[in-house]
């Protein structure tokens, strides 16, 4: 991966004094001369908010503090402005706002924001002195259950200060409309550094391209839909050409998708499917990489079949506190499977199929669970179910705007999981900020109105963590639900120890 510098912090403060947004505005002279327009999963992601459904992903994050403040023992927030504002060019849509198609005849498309402002976008609050991890966790609940402002770029980064040993945290806030779990990444190595040294490099100039007149963009809009079914039948051409390939691939598709409406493809009801409110809490959960692949190493599978089982175990716990019967149970996880490949690093927006991965809570013994974990992921990759969601979610590309928000809307009433569990692979060497190294960072995933529960997992620096975030009515025992996590993998830690012959170590 090459690695980009963010430039040197000392001296900056003076430099960063005047209008740091007018500096940058506008677009780069290599501009796309089409519609930059949401695909229709990214589009989803707008129909399924409301105000007591966020739809942003995020993280917070933790620094070593020292370099973010000057000889005085301020914050240097000028200077952090414009490191990220020297940034955004190499993730232009971080500068675009939405644009609705008159009389909703097509997906929303990006265009420039004519009054881009770095200050209301990268903020600074504090803790009071010495803000404790709880207190940390507190806040990141509260920033993140607030709705972004849709008219303005859909992100925002909240320094905050006051902290333990000096530490300096960042909360971060991307609407799931431009951004999925890997590309979030990605943004991440772009405004973190490689190296504790940054090296500031000036953007090249913004020139802000004016958006499309109204008609205009409707007619063009018409003009797309209208043409969309051809271009249904050419796809479907070029993917059954000749009998044998359509006959294959017809098959494939046909196998895959059914894999998706079994018997048991409606999840049991329990207490995690509950109507969700407004108010959120966040718990974030350590757990070790060399632990995870010592119990990959003593009983096969794949790290995401080890996280699965550690996770069935913890809330195999919850629901064993709650009074809830789990004998035999089977909880469903949605889990995300990015379609992304290396071509497309640093492209925005959600390039997502998904699995849905039976949870085995009624089985007491972890290593059993690991097992059926690892036999039902073994299952649903043989009959590529990840594939039939795909092509399910291909096909929305071609409905019209108000079927994708009737569409998003019954999403809220889904039957068919009952928690989102999310694993995205991070950078095993260090990310510094102004200086400071992260120590941890602990993602986030949005809820929809019937799931209070969403898991995500990062894995960083020879550690994986795991973001709790929930419904505040609804997990008053969020606590319960940590340490039974941690218990969780302790025991498949155990237990691989012994099958390898070395217990206690």
């Amino acid at each position: 991966m090459r690695r980009r510098g963010l430039g040197n912090v000392a001296g900056m403060q003076q430099e960063c004094s005047g209008d740091v947004a007018g500096m940058y505005r506008g677009r780069y002279d290599a501009e796309m001369s089409s519609y930059d327009r949401l695909s229709s999963l990214d589009a989803s992601f707008l129909h399924l908010e409301s105000l007591e459904t966020p739809m942003h992903v995020g993280a917070v994050s933790t620094f070593e503090g020292e370099s973010f403040f000057d000889s005085t023992g301020r914050f240097q927030l000028a200077a952090a402005r414009k490191l990220v504002a020297s940034r955004l060019h190499l993730i232009p849509r971080f500068r675009k706002i939405l644009k609705s198609v008159p009389l909703h005849q097509g997906r929303p498309i990006w265009v420039d924001d004519p009054r881009f402002d770095i200050a209301y976008h990268v903020r600074l609050t504090a803790l009071p002195s010495p803000g404790t991890r709880e207190q940390l966790m507190t806040l990141t609940a509260r920033v993140q259950s607030q709705l972004l402002d849709r008219s303005r770029p859909l992100w925002e980064l909240w320094f905050v200060e006051g902290l333990e040993e000096g530490r300096v945290a960042l909360i971060q806030k991307t609407h799931h409309a431009l951004v999925d779990g890997v590309s979030g990444v990605d943004v991440a190595t772009v405004l973190l550094d490689f190296q504790p040294e940054p090296a500031f490099r000036p953007p090249p100039r913004w020139i802000v391209e004016p958006p499309p007149a109204e008609l205009r963009l409707l007619a063009d809009s018409v003009w797309e839909r209208a043409t969309e079914p051809a271009e249904i039948v050419r796809s479907l051409r070029a993917g059954l050409r000749g009998p044998s390939n359509a006959l294959e691939n017809t098959t494939r598709i046909a196998r895959s998708v059914s894999s998706l409406f079994g018997t048991d493809a409606l999840a049991p009801h329990t207490s995690l499917n509950a109507l969700v409110g407004r108010n959120r809490l966040f718990d974030g959960v350590t757990i070790s990489f060399d632990d995870v692949h010592r119990v990959r190493q003593a009983f096969g599978g794949t790290i995401n079949d080890v996280i699965l089982a550690g996770v069935s175990g913890g809330l195999r716990d919850l629901l064993e506190a709650r009074g809830e019967p789990i004998d035999g149970m089977t909880l469903k996880a949605f889990c995300p499977v990015s379609v992304r490949d290396d071509a497309e690093r640093m492209q925005l927006g959600n390039r997502v199929s998904a699995m849905f991965v039976p949870l085995p809570v009624g089985l007491p013994d972890p290593v059993e669970r690991l097992e059926a974990v690892r036999d039902a992921t073994f299952d649903l990759k043989e009959r590529e179910q990840a594939v039939g969601a795909s092509f399910l979610l291909d096909l929305t590309h071609y409905a019209a705007p108000t079927l994708l928000g009737l569409g998003a809307r019954l999403a809220h009433r889904q039957p068919f999981f009952n928690l989102v569990v999310t694993n995205v692979p991070g950078p095993q060497v260090p990310l510094y900020c102004m200086g400071g190294r992260m120590l941890e960072a602990f993602p986030v995933v949005p809820l929809t109105k019937n799931l209070s529960i969403g898991i995500a997992i990062l894995s960083y620096c020879g550690n994986l963590h795991i973001g709790l975030f929930v419904d505040r009515d609804t997990f008053p025992d969020l606590p319960v639900l940590s340490s039974a996590l941690e218990n969780s993998f302790g025991e498949l830690l155990k237990r691989a120890e012994e099958q390898l012959g070395e217990p206690g170590r």
